[in-house]
């Protein structure tokens, strides 16, 4: 598997399968260089971890995303690990990320080491549990 900065070819790819931000925002995060993409060995992208800057200056992982053949096989693994070396090459010594409290992604961010620092309640949303981790 390939990890990459998505690139203006990959912006369709993205658009019509990641529905949580407008189109002009995935633009401007590919410009930006706030999306990774990750690729299988026919260089089909199966995968993308999507960031952004809490409080403008500590590095947030707003979207991981692994297509479901590729899931449990170390593949959000590979683009998480990847994400937090290219976060602590660029100075950063702490990320966040949330994930709902009734989904089983918060207990692979603890697995790889996050801890919880807190949570954020929405009118029609289950808890949002907030993760941090130093990076060392």
């Amino acid at each position: 598997m390939k990890i990459r900065f998505a690139t203006d070819a990959d912006y369709e790819t993205i658009r019509t399968r990641d529905h949580h931000i407008s189109e002009d925002i995935i633009q401007l995060k590919i410009n930006q260089r706030e999306i990774y993409v990750l690729q299988n060995e026919d260089e089909a992208i199966i995968g993308w971890l999507r960031y952004g800057l809490f409080w403008d200056n500590i590095p947030f992982m707003n979207m991981l995303w692994v297509d479901e053949p590729y899931r449990g096989r170390g593949a959000g693994k590979q683009l998480v690990l990847f994400w937090e070396e290219q976060m602590k090459k660029s100075g950063f010594n702490l990320i966040m990320t949330s994930t709902q409290a009734d989904e089983d992604a918060q207990h692979f961010y603890r697995r790889l080491g996050y801890v919880d620092a807190g949570c954020l309640i929405l009118d029609t949303q289950p808890l949002e549990i907030l993760l941090t981790k130093k990076l060392m």
